[in-house]
């Protein structure tokens, strides 16, 4: 796995040892991601579906790209498609994206990077693996996560940051047996590197097999926790969880993890995604690439797209054969 990884891990700075008397957050739900297909046609893992977007908050929308090992010539992107009122969080722990926008942002996105994009009042985008990747093939694995913006944020002028693997903070378990990549947000004392308009936390952990680790986590955010390959045994509850399963947690100030002995990964080690944020606790009205708080708003989005508000294709764009520009509508108008 390409995503940065640390063969000794007893010299990066660890975790505090949570007290004995913080409050355990307890398990609120466990459940699977159904699979589908994104863009051109990826495979994907709908980490959010059936969860309550109320629990979800300030996150809209997770998918899991892969992990998928790609005949030469089978390697996907997405074509030219619009974003208003959120922001996308696409990191790749195998293979690589090039991005390019509308505004003139754009970057490769490999070996642990992050493509970190504030849509704000509107803005078109591409993702789609290089030619030399295409022709190659092999393993291709990330995430896309959508974080909805406050809605005196929402008409901010767009952003890009490009966050290379090697920004990416690194930290520890007090038994130093675990692997934590701090993307953005605080954890324990330490930070990741990415700017949010909404405070958040966004870690990828990998557990050696039989770790154990009690967690650190912000009382004021919420609490996820996702599966992206292996298995464990998760909360006070010690419940089992596996690939492509999300838990989500009740209040509290740390959860707690266990790692099975034995894992079925390339890795070897459990892979997880932490995730937490401050809730908004705003109205949410989403449909297809646009996340606003009413639905007089998502029209006015569909309208100014058409208009050409949103941004046009640049002339020169090396990405997409043709200057063709995709709406996915699947999801729902809340």
């Amino acid at each position: 796995m390409p995503a940065v990884t640390i063969e000794d891990t007893s010299g990066l700075p660890r975790l505090p040892v949570v007290p004995t008397d913080a409050r355990q957050r307890s398990i609120r739900s466990v459940t699977t991601a159904p699979g589908g297909f994104e863009g051109e046609g990826f495979p994907v893992r709908r980490a959010f579906a059936g969860v309550d977007l109320a629990a979800l908050d300030p996150f809209v929308h997770l998918d899991q790209i892969g992990e998928v090992d790609y005949a030469p010539g089978d390697p996907k992107g997405t074509p030219w498609h619009p974003h208003r009122g959120f922001e996308t969080v696409t990191y790749m722990m195998d293979g690589v994206l090039q991005h390019a926008d509308s505004i003139g942002g754009g970057g490769v996105i490999r070996d642990g990077g992050t493509q970190w994009m504030t849509a704000g009042k509107g803005i078109l985008h591409i993702e789609t693996p290089p030619s030399d990747v295409v022709a190659a093939g092999g393993w291709f694995h990330g995430l896309q996560l959508w974080v909805n913006l406050p809605r005196e944020r929402k008409w901010v002028d767009p952003r890009y940051q490009d966050l290379d693997g090697d920004l990416v903070g690194l930290v520890t378990t007090p038994a130093a047996d675990s692997l934590l990549r701090l993307i953005a947000g605080e954890l324990g004392g330490h930070r990741g590197p990415g700017s949010t308009n909404s405070p958040m936390s966004m870690v990828h952990a990998s557990l050696a097999p039989g770790a154990q680790a009690v967690v650190p986590w912000p009382a004021e955010f919420n609490c996820l926790a996702y599966v992206l390959g292996g298995s464990a045994r998760i909360g006070r509850e010690r419940r089992p969880v596996s690939t492509g399963q999300l838990t989500v947690f009740g209040p509290g100030e740390a959860f707690t993890l266990e790692a099975d002995a034995r894992q079925d990964t390339r890795t070897g080690t459990l892979e997880m995604l932490f995730l937490g944020g401050l809730p908004i606790r705003e109205p949410v009205a989403w449909y297809g690439p646009f996340v606003m708080n009413t639905k007089a708003e998502i029209q006015q989005a569909f309208d100014d797209f058409e208009a050409g508000k949103l941004g046009t294709v640049p002339r020169q764009h090396p990405l997409a054969p043709t200057d063709e520009v995709a709406v996915e509508t699947d999801s729902p108008l809340d």
